[in-house]
């Protein structure tokens, strides 16, 4: 059996440096600057952001890093160290939603994005990238690639929305068009929010309801696993992990049709109402009844009920109740598996081994289909229940996972 890999986080020297090579082989000049963004881990409230719910990330070590020097035309060039010696280019002049291809969608879709929003002055750049946030994983390498490149565009072209949390949301909403609109992969925030806004040592409740301010839509829960003697396991399964094929966006459009169904803005406040009922329990049966077919109540009921988990799993945090907060992993990951159903063997597999061998709770992150799991477990076991994980992987013929270990990082900022 092959001993698991766990992927190290770049150093500030080792991220600044690598970007700034990259650029200098590839364009022959040195960039305006070097910036990075963390992916990020949700600990909890999956498939709830677009559905104005509450979701609770935090920002991991592992970052992808760019460097970017501003032209003076409107040619847009990205190269990234994955594969170093192709250069993808557009014109951001005329340019219009999914007139990109490939990866170079993310970075081009933003300054696509900012040019829509009435941000004239933003040209075209040069752009370098290097990452250690495995791609593929579910820890939201795309966010960390757009929330860098938003950040980085703000700061040479002088928007200004870079310097405090409020007005990074300007950025997080061309981070979100270039996703949703350039590149046609489904987002609803969360990660963006996560890259921009988190902070370290702690996790960001994130209140997605549109009619809160930047102030008011997120607060930052402590979250410090070392001094409660826990970490959080973070396994990659290398499953094909894919949003942009259809499956994330029907979801979306199954929760939306059920809130129309329901008479409701959004099922954010289906779930209130039930919260608020004095039997919760009739409360949410009434609700599915009025829904027509046994997949669209699935879908209702996994976000209804995974909202209030965050609520609980915020409290049992703060309590130090660390039973609870992994019953309530157990309970999301159950309900995503069979209400919400994306997850894949993979993700399954690994989230049961990991709560045989210890774990207080494990459940999958992020969008699903493929991706990651997280396992919440005691100090100076992750290496070992990795492994675990890794060892049945190999007695199934899954491919070879990979392991890494989460902290609440910072979000998103200027290298050098």
């Amino acid at each position: 059996m092959k001993t698991v890999q766990f992927i190290d986080a770049l150093t500030h020297d080792e991220g600044v440096e690598r970007a700034t090579r990259l650029f200098a082989q590839a364009y022959g000049e040195q960039p305006d600057g070097v910036w990075s963004a963390p992916g990020r881990v949700n600990l909890i409230g999956e498939h709830t952001d677009y559905n104005a719910g509450l979701c609770l990330p935090i920002a991991l070590p592992h970052r992808t890093f760019i460097a970017l020097k501003a032209r003076n035309d409107t040619t847009a060039r990205v190269v990234s160290d994955i594969s170093p010696d192709k250069v993808a280019q557009a014109d951001l002049d005329g340019l219009r939603a999914g007139g990109v291809d490939g990866w170079a969608a993310y970075p081009i879709g933003v300054a696509w994005a900012l040019r829509e929003a009435g941000f004239a002055q933003v040209q075209g750049f040069d752009a370098a990238f290097t990452s250690c946030v495995p791609l593929g994983s579910g820890l939201s390498s795309s966010a960390a690639m757009t929330c860098s490149t938003a950040l980085a565009l703000d700061d040479v072209y002088g928007l200004g929305y870079g310097a405090s949390d409020a007005e990074r949301v300007t950025l997080i909403n061309a981070a979100m068009a270039s996703e949703n609109d350039m590149a046609g992969a489904s987002t609803g925030g969360l990660d963006q929010n996560a890259s921009m806004r988190c902070t370290a040592g702690h996790a960001l409740l994130l209140d997605c309801r549109p009619e809160l301010t930047p102030l008011e839509n997120v607060s930052q829960q402590p979250f410090d696993l070392d001094s409660l003697g826990l970490e959080l396991l973070v396994v990659d399964t290398q499953a094909p992990h894919q949003l942009n094929d259809g499956q994330y966006a029907q979801r979306r459009a199954t929760c939306e049709e059920a809130a129309r169904i329901l008479g409701v803005t959004s099922l954010r406040v289906s779930a209130d109402g039930i919260v608020k009922a004095g039997d919760s329990f009739q409360a949410l049966k009434e609700t599915l009844d009025a829904l027509p077919d046994e997949t669209m109540k699935k879908r209702v009921r996994h976000v209804v009920t995974e909202i209030e988990r965050v609520r609980s799993f915020v409290h049992a945090f703060a309590q130090h109740d660390i039973v609870a907060a992994g019953r309530l992993f157990n309970a999301s990951h159950d309900s995503l598996a069979s209400d919400y159903e994306v997850t894949v063997p993979e993700l399954d597999v690994a989230v049961d081994v990991a709560r045989h061998s210890g774990a207080y709770g494990a459940r999958m992150t992020g969008g699903g289909f493929g991706g990651s799991i997280i396992a919440l477990v005691d100090r100076g076991r992750s290496q070992e229940i990795a492994q675990q994980i890794a060892d049945e992987f190999d007695v199934r013929g899954f491919h070879a996972p990979r392991a890494l270990a989460a902290v609440a990082a910072d979000s998103a900022r200027r290298e050098g």
